[in-house]
């Protein structure tokens, strides 16, 4: 279907009532509707007796008929269809509703500052000092139906307008459109289905956005830390990028809990508990392996992989992700090994009086500030050795012959191994954080994050579940 306009075009009917015209045949010295073409829309007028009315019509050659699909106005000051009685004309026409700079082409409403539903044929000043407003445009538009808005106060490149297409599309897409220019001014008319609203005039505009590029940190949680001599728990897994964020669609996050650390009351003990999982645009950082324990229980595999214990081998880490965890010594006062970290192996036991430190974490920016994430944990020793310290990042100390410490939550850090049969250190939980424009920043989300700005940045750290809304 397409919106077809042409000179000369005028044809009687007999048809009486509100319902769609059949055409019969064109008036002399004008051409008939058939050159509208069948299944396309046009601008038209009925005039029967002293009565009129102006709307867009669809024209079909079966009949051949005009469906009054879209009335303007009327002669009875509506736009709803008049009855027609006896034998009338219907001609091809420009309303004056449709004409550029005769006053009536678009009306003017009062300034709007929270979100709302825009009319066809309506202009809208939107103002976003408070907050980013969203204005969803008509439902069921008609090809040539227009809306406008303009930044009433210039702060859209602080708070944006948005234009939801309401089950339609804006530009070819199906997306959420950003407006992020102070004192822009937009003008939108829909074309068809296919393309739907495209702008057709503006000021100090630029293509309206339909993606966003935000960057973010993802780190799972902690490995917990072995007892009985026990190596440290590995890191969360750690993962970070960029991403195109698509406006309009919900992005969710798990962020994934510290693994516990193992049960010291029994030899040999079952090990330090991975950490869990944390998720995001469809990217899983791997929880942290769990620390050895004494005797044949190895460092388990993760993100970052555990620390062995004082006779048994290391966890690997996930390449990308993490590090492997370091190997004990089955001497001396029977050091294990530290916990891998985002950013670096965990450390071998140096002697055998010593436990192994954990591995580094990794620095990130994300936030504004540079923080390390994903330190794995320290080793454990027997009464007279050293504890492994736990790595950069929020690792957990070892301990000797009793607790270390736990890892750091929201850091994914493991936790410490323990010496004797005291149990071992539970791993730190993981974060996810996302960062934007704040220009862009649509204030939906859930989970309650802790959102901060640094700069023209709004970051959302998530300490547990949730969502943002783009």
């Amino acid at each position: 279907m397409a919106f077809v306009l042409q000179n000369r075009n005028q044809e009687t009917t007999t048809t009486t009532g509100t319902g769609t015209i059949t055409l019969a045949g064109a008036v002399a010295g004008f051409q008939s509707f058939a050159t509208v073409g069948n299944g396309n829309t046009t601008y038209y007028c009925i005039t029967s007796g002293s009565a009129w009315e102006v709307g867009l019509g669809t024209y079909s050659s079966a009949g051949p008929t005009l469906a009054r699909t879209t009335i303007y106005s009327n002669s009875l000051g509506t736009t709803a269809a008049i009855s027609l009685t006896g034998t009338s004309n219907v001609f091809v026409t420009l309303p004056a509703e449709q004409i550029l700079g005769n006053g009536k082409f678009l009306q003017w409403q009062s300034v709007q500052t929270s979100h709302f539903t825009a009319v066809s044929g309506y202009a809208y000043p939107v103002n976003t000092t408070s907050a980013a407003i969203t204005v969803t445009l008509p439902a069921s538009p008609s090809i040539g139906d227009l809306v406008a808005i303009v930044d009433y106060a210039g702060t859209w490149a602080t708070n944006t307008a948005v234009f939801n297409p309401n089950g339609n599309k804006i530009n070819g897409s199906a997306t959420n459109a950003i407006l992020a220019t102070n004192r822009e001014s937009v003008a939108l008319v829909y074309i068809d289905s296919t393309q739907g609203w495209i702008p057709y005039s503006g000021f100090n505009t630029s293509t309206p956005i339909q993606s966003i590029t935000a960057t973010y940190l993802i780190v799972a949680g902690g490995g917990g830390g072995g007892a009985n001599d026990g190596g440290g728990g590995g890191a969360g897994g750690l993962i970070t990028g960029s991403t195109t964020l698509t406006t309009g669609t919900t992005y969710s996050f798990v962020v994934g809990a510290g693994g516990a650390g193992s049960t010291g009351t029994t030899s040999p003990n079952s090990g330090g508990s991975n950490g869990s999982n944390s998720t995001g645009f469809s990217l899983t950082a791997i929880g942290g392996g769990g620390g050895g324990g004494q005797g044949s229980v190895v460092g388990q595999g993760g993100g970052s992989g555990g620390g062995g214990s004082n006779s048994a081998g290391a966890g690997s880490g996930t390449s990308g992700q993490g590090f492997a965890g370091g190997t004990g010594l089955n001497s001396g006062n029977f050091p294990g090994g530290g916990g891998g970290g985002a950013g670096a192996v965990g450390g071998n036991a140096p002697s055998a009086s010593t436990g192994g430190s954990g591995g580094a974490g990794a620095s990130s920016s994300i936030t504004g500030s540079a923080i390390f994430y994903g330190g794995g944990g320290g080793a454990a020793v027997i009464t007279g050795g050293t504890a492994g310290t736990g790595g950069s990042g929020g690792g957990g100390n070892g301990g000797v012959m009793g607790a270390g410490t736990n890892g750091t939550a929201n850091l994914g850090g493991g936790g410490g191994g323990t010496g004797g049969t005291a149990t071992g250190n539970s791993g730190g939980s993981g974060v996810v954080i996302l960062s934007l424009l704040t220009s862009y920043y649509t204030g939906t989300v859930t989970g309650s994050p802790t959102v901060t700005t640094s700069g023209a940045y709004t970051i959302m750290k998530f300490t547990a579940s949730g969502s943002y809304t783009a």
